[in-house]
């Protein structure tokens, strides 16, 4: 009996399987910088985008949902940030983003502790949010471990790729957890780089085993694809001379495949990210001199650096709920109408937050655009998503419709009538 009940279960808590959906007469928008398509179609079929576009056929026995006067848009890619990691960030017991005590480094896999239940998923997801680039933070040394691509389906398994790249402090924080200064922490990454070549050439004989050890053989053996170019390297680094001196990591390990985070003065060194071909992860409206290293912090960074051919994503810095990401992106919308200053348009604006920051992490033909053979991660709006007036109606991810609730909407419709029958039993006058 116990069997049967654990087997139904298991039918009620995954979605409905993937079929031939057609979504008909909405404004479209392909997500890799096209303008939006009225009156547009896109067919789903088995989990993978089939068309999307002006006269596209609906295929015979497709479910078809009316779009028309709404948006359809591919699922935002949220990066780079901690979703599926926190809980409640002052919480430690639900934090796992971050090792603060833990000997291994290079090694941590975010994959293992992934909470698909989490209530900052569901949050996300009925915001539109389909996938996410999730990484731990540095904490007792400069690398905070192996990344990964989810995504938010009410399902149990979220990875799309474990181990998906590494990520390094570098900048002022690499600074304070190497020591106290910028040359200790690349005298870390060296040292670490040096110690993974060593492990290659004789893991016998690597001696990682004591807890003062400064690399694991496991961080070493996590660095080996960092050094061969199979794992990209994401570097958080925001002042202009630091993201300089990461521009010139390749010539001395002509494999690494690096990726820009935060670089908040990227704008200055704009022709220099673009000739060494790095894409980048950027905060969309960061405008202040929050810190030294982002003195010449401007909200015209993304734009500028995306005119100068960058290939530019949108850091997800986790707050704004339902509407953080697609605001960054109509901010950068509206600061290019703005005298002086320099924005992007709305096909642009989009892809910052779908296709670009897929195509920074190379799963451009997988995910966050509607081109065909891409994976199924759509959502429909009320009107234009990039205007907090609209919202996510449906969600379909890998094909599969998903719960549009979340812990924030079911408060919301319990309070929204007050009255004494509404309000918890603590709460007594």
């Amino acid at each position: 009996m116990k069997a049967l009940l654990l087997l139904a279960a298991a039918f009620v808590a995954v979605p409905a399987a993937a079929q031939t959906i057609a979504i008909t007469g909405g404004t479209v928008a392909i997500g890799d910088g096209s303008a939006p398509i009225p009156g547009g179609t896109v067919v789903i079929r088995d989990g993978r985008i089939v068309a999307a576009g002006r006269g596209v056929a609906v295929p015979a026995g497709a479910q078809t949902v009316d779009a028309t006067g709404k948006w359809v848009t591919p699922g935002i890619v949220a990066g780079i940030g901690s979703l599926g990691l926190v809980d409640a960030g002052g919480v430690g017991e639900s934090n796992d983003g971050g090792a603060r005590t833990s000997p291994f480094n290079a090694a941590l896999d975010v994959s293992t502790a992934l909470n698909p239940n989490g209530v900052i998923i569901g949050n996300e997801r009925a915001g539109g949010v389909t996938r996410a680039i999730v990484t731990s933070d540095a904490s007792t040394s400069i690398f905070g471990g192996q990344g990964a691509i989810i995504d938010l389906g009410a399902d149990p398994d979220p990875v799309t790729k474990p181990r998906a790249f590494q990520y390094v402090e570098l900048g002022e924080s690499g600074a304070d957890h190497a020591g106290g200064s910028r040359p200790a922490a690349y005298a870390m990454l060296f040292d670490a780089f040096a110690q993974a070549a060593d492990y290659r050439r004789n893991p016998a004989a690597f001696d990682g085993r004591g807890r003062d050890a400064l690399l694991k053989r496991a961080d070493a053996e996590a660095l080996l694809p960092v050094l061969d170019g199979r794992m990209p390297l994401v570097v958080h680094v925001e002042r202009a001379s630091d993201i300089r001196q990461v521009l010139t990591l390749p010539r001395r390990y002509p494999s690494l495949k690096l990726v820009l985070a935060g670089a908040g003065e990227g704008w200055m060194v704009a022709q220099e990210i673009a000739a060494a071909r790095v894409p980048v992860m950027a905060s969309a409206i960061a405008d202040l001199p929050a810190s030294f290293e982002q003195l010449a912090a401007t909200e015209s960074n993304v734009g500028r650096m995306t005119r100068a051919g960058i290939t530019v994503g949108v850091l997800f810095d986790g707050s704004g709920g339902e509407h953080g990401l697609t605001q960054f992106a109509g901010n950068l919308v509206a600061i290019g109408k703005v005298p002086g200053a320099t924005g992007l348009d709305w096909g642009q604006a989009l892809a910052t937050i779908t296709s670009k920051p897929a195509q920074v992490m190379g799963l451009d033909a997988e995910i966050g655009s509607l081109r065909p053979g891409r994976r199924a991660d759509v959502v429909l709006w009320s009107g234009d998503p990039l205007e907090l007036s609209s919202a996510a109606e449906a969600v379909w991810i890998d094909g599969r419709s998903q719960p549009m609730n979340s812990r924030q909407r079911r408060l919301r419709d319990r309070y929204l009538t007050p009255g004494e029958t509404a309000l918890p039993k603590a709460y007594s006058r």
